[in-house]
């Protein structure tokens, strides 16, 4: 998953040259080397490459240790569903962790291609899928439930409720799914009343929020863990 523009927001290049308008965007401007580098799991310090794409920035790396360290008990043999992934880096971190499968949905073709490329060099295409898609289309297929699904839509382009009212109404969840939504922070999420915030993380102008999905007429999952 990968943090990215939408038409109404700058686009943002990696180097010294992008936008430093605060703290948030000052440390990623140092962060974006062109560079992928994986956290934890089999593929542990791997360094993947960055396609140089406008808006196309992975999560940072302690937004993605942190969801991860609440999702330990949730990855390991988990279906995972990446939506926008851009660079893949929550599904690749996954995969990593001992995800038994993760379908990656991209839109842009050039930007597919490099995540193709990547999983290939990690030896993980087979335990991999990739639709060169807009999340909407797929979303609108038949559906298979997931127990860990990421989504990171665009920002400013009102596309999350939307994509979680699909989620839910479309049968894409596990009955006890965990569910990664980032979003602009200034943004409050319309989300379906069957899912619990269970936590968030903010990182410059996103926040992360870690949904777990209450399975219909059961009791609400409790505080310690995933």
């Amino acid at each position: 998953m990968t943090r990215r523009s939408s038409s109404s927001r700058k686009p943002r290049r990696p180097g010294p040259a992008a936008s430093t308008r605060g703290p948030g965007n000052r440390s990623a401007a140092r962060r974006n080397t062109g560079r992928l580098r994986l956290i934890g799991g089999d593929f542990r310090r791997r360094q993947l490459p960055v396609l140089d794409h406008p808006g196309l920035r992975p999560t940072p790396d302690r937004v993605r240790e942190t969801l991860f360290n609440w999702l330990t008990a949730a990855v390991p043999g988990a279906r995972v569903l990446d939506l926008f992934a851009g660079t893949g880096a929550l599904g690749l971190e996954a995969l990593s962790r001992g995800a038994r499968e993760a379908v990656f949905v991209e839109a842009d073709a050039r930007v597919a291609r490099q995540l193709a490329d990547n999983l290939a060099t990690l030896g993980a295409s087979e335990r991999a899928t990739l639709h060169t898609t807009e999340a909407q289309a797929f979303l609108a297929s038949p559906a298979a439930p997931f127990s860990l699904v990421f989504l990171d839509p665009p920002f400013h382009r009102g596309l999350a409720a939307d994509c979680c009212a699909a989620l839910e109404a479309g049968g894409w969840l596990a009955e006890e799914a965990s569910i990664y939504l980032e979003t602009e922070s200034s943004l409050a999420p319309d989300v379906p009343a069957s899912w619990q915030l269970h936590r968030e993380v903010r990182a410059g102008d996103s926040t992360g929020r870690l949904y777990r999905r209450r399975p219909t007429g059961g009791q609400s999952p409790d505080g310690d863990g995933c």
